[in-house]
């Protein structure tokens, strides 16, 4: 697979959404150590909603796509991962959505826009314990394999998001509602840093996998 069309978006989210679907008990466990305990019902809602929205749109440009799944997790799932994610979706989506192909160049503008929106969003950087923390040495190794086939490309960043998952557990937390465990915090799983290495799971799974 040189490029990702319309169709193989659509194949993505499915992917998304079966990752989270399969580790939903997970992700509400991770959430109750310093967290509400529903991440995993809302990611698991906001991605079904998502993968119906793909599943019937007409629409050709994969990152008008993105976008409108953008627009259909914030509304479905107005939590504050789902805005986070929401957000990424949709600044991410615009900024390829005059491509009809994403090759490897496409894929690492995305992923570059959809982390830099999470940061602005959020009002955080990397080494927070937070989603950042796997997605941005995703995006990071992404610019460095534009060369690179779609599969190697997103095979390295598959690697990096999960080096950035180890990374951050040993990270003190400093956003949301694990930020009030302080040091306690050090040494636990983050929930959203795990919502992030699901998300380029999704991607690996149908560019290699399928």
């Amino acid at each position: 697979m040189e490029t990702l069309r319309i169709k193989d978006i659509q194949s993505i989210i499915l992917q998304i959404k079966n990752v989270i679907d399969s580790n939903q008990n997970k992700l509400m466990e991770l959430d109750s150590v310093m967290g509400d305990g529903d991440l995993g019902f809302t990611m698991t809602k906001a991605f079904a909603a998502a993968y119906e929205e793909a599943d019937k749109s007409e629409e050709k440009i994969p990152g008008k796509l993105f976008t409108r799944l953008g627009m259909v997790i914030a509304k479905t799932s107005p939590s504050t991962m789902g805005t986070l994610v929401a957000t990424g979706f949709m600044k991410g989506g615009k900024s390829i959505d005059s491509f009809e192909e994403i090759g490897p160049l496409e894929l690492a503008v995305f992923f570059e826009a959809f982390v830099r929106s999470i940061m602005e969003r959020g009002k955080s950087v990397p080494g927070n314990k937070t989603i950042i923390d796997t997605l941005f040495p995703a995006a990071e190794v992404l610019r460095l394999s534009v060369n690179e086939s779609l599969a190697g490309a997103i095979s390295v960043a598959r690697e990096a998001s999960l080096n950035g998952l180890e990374a951050s557990t040993k990270m003190k937390a400093q956003h949301g509602r694990a930020a009030y465990y302080q040091d306690d915090s050090i040494g636990k799983q983050d929930g959203g840093a795990t919502v992030g290495t699901y998300l380029i799971e999704g991607f690996y799974r149908h560019i290699v996998q399928a």
